[in-house]
């Protein structure tokens, strides 16, 4: 697949995903919360990260008031402010204020004493465009986890586990893995789960 051909298959789904009801957005954000929640990994989970939807996006706002209400703490990605293309993760409380980044997306301020190393995350819920029954995730086309995330590549530990998300509506046959993709462990859908890792 050519470069011209992802960006137009990432246009495509995009415009997919955001024609998606106000209704089919809360209920595909309530299947995910049923299928998720109950996870024991998820459950013990003491670090968990998770994204504010844009665009369309399946929406883990359930699953974030969860977390928080059992206490586990939990991280929302910002923008690097000196690694282009790379991502930090502040702890989030009930209440913290979020600002918009350069994207439009809702993020929380630089408090150095609430960040973690992405290493020391235990799961990532990880926002994608599209993505094909063998694990393979088209993303922004911007990089940022992959950037973030691409020392799993060269640790025995495979710390954390990166769970995409996306509505059923996303999946297609086929997408080509690039070199610089990092391997999701698993992609849950509001219709199902799609497993790699044991």
């Amino acid at each position: 697949m050519t470069p011209a051909q992802r960006a137009s298959l990432r246009q495509s789904l995009r415009h997919t995903r955001r024609l998606l009801s106000a209704r089919q957005q809360r209920d595909a954000a309530i299947a995910l919360h049923h299928a998720l929640a109950g996870q024991r990994f998820f459950r013990t989970a003491k670090r968990l990260a998770f994204y504010q939807a844009i665009d369309g996006e399946i929406d883990p706002s359930l699953l974030l008031a969860e977390a928080l209400s059992r206490g586990q703490a939990c991280f929302l990605p910002l923008l690097h402010p000196f690694r282009h293309g790379r991502l930090l993760f502040v702890r989030y409380r009930v209440g913290d204020p979020l600002q918009p980044n350069r994207w439009g997306i809702a993020q929380p301020r630089l408090l150095a004493h609430r960040l973690v190393s992405p290493r020391w995350l235990d799961v990532v819920l990880v926002p994608l465009v599209g993505f094909d029954a063998d694990g393979n995730r088209l993303g922004m086309g911007k990089g940022f986890y992959d950037r973030t995330f691409s020392f799993r590549a060269r640790s025995a530990r495979r710390r954390p586990m990166l769970i995409g998300l996306a509505h059923e509506c996303q999946r297609v046959d086929v997408l080509e893995r690039q070199d610089w993709d990092v391997t999701m462990d698993g992609i849950v859908s509001d219709k199902r789960w799609y497993e790699w890792r044991a």
